[in-house]
């Protein structure tokens, strides 16, 4: 489970307030909820593109941070998508998750990107026992 963090001054509520409906614009229909960090996700067991398996996604709240935008989809194998003749469908795939994240996070695929080259640079300038 990945999870994103908003541009500076944003919030996720503010950018979605309709979090089911935001997901269902996506991915498809929401079919449950589970549970991560505390937080209940949306879970989308047969989403609308053939390449996604299950898509979970929604608010982490972290009580007094800012929310984070949780998000972890399931894919087929690319043999598996080409045998079924959904070549076209892999591409759309990206684009779907991009719009999703930008849309929700304010921030495009470099900007995430960058982030997370960021956080893993301070995570390698830390002391083990810290």
């Amino acid at each position: 489970m990945r999870e994103y963090k908003m541009r500076r001054g944003e919030h996720l509520e503010d950018r979605v307030p309709d979090m089911e409906a935001f997901v269902e614009e996506h991915f498809g229909e929401v079919t449950d909820t589970e549970e991560h960090n505390g937080s209940d996700l949306l879970v989308v067991d047969e989403p609308d593109n053939p390449v996604f398996d299950r898509v979970v996604a929604g608010t982490v709240s972290f009580g007094s941070k800012k929310d984070k935008l949780a998000l972890h989809i399931d894919e087929k194998p690319a043999e598996e998508v080409i045998a079924e003749g959904h070549v076209d469908a892999a591409e759309d795939a990206v684009t779907v998750k991009n719009d999703f994240l930008e849309g929700a996070t304010g921030r495009d695929a470099k900007a995430r990107r960058d982030s997370l080259k960021r956080s893993v640079e301070d995570d390698a300038d830390k002391p083990d026992n810290v």
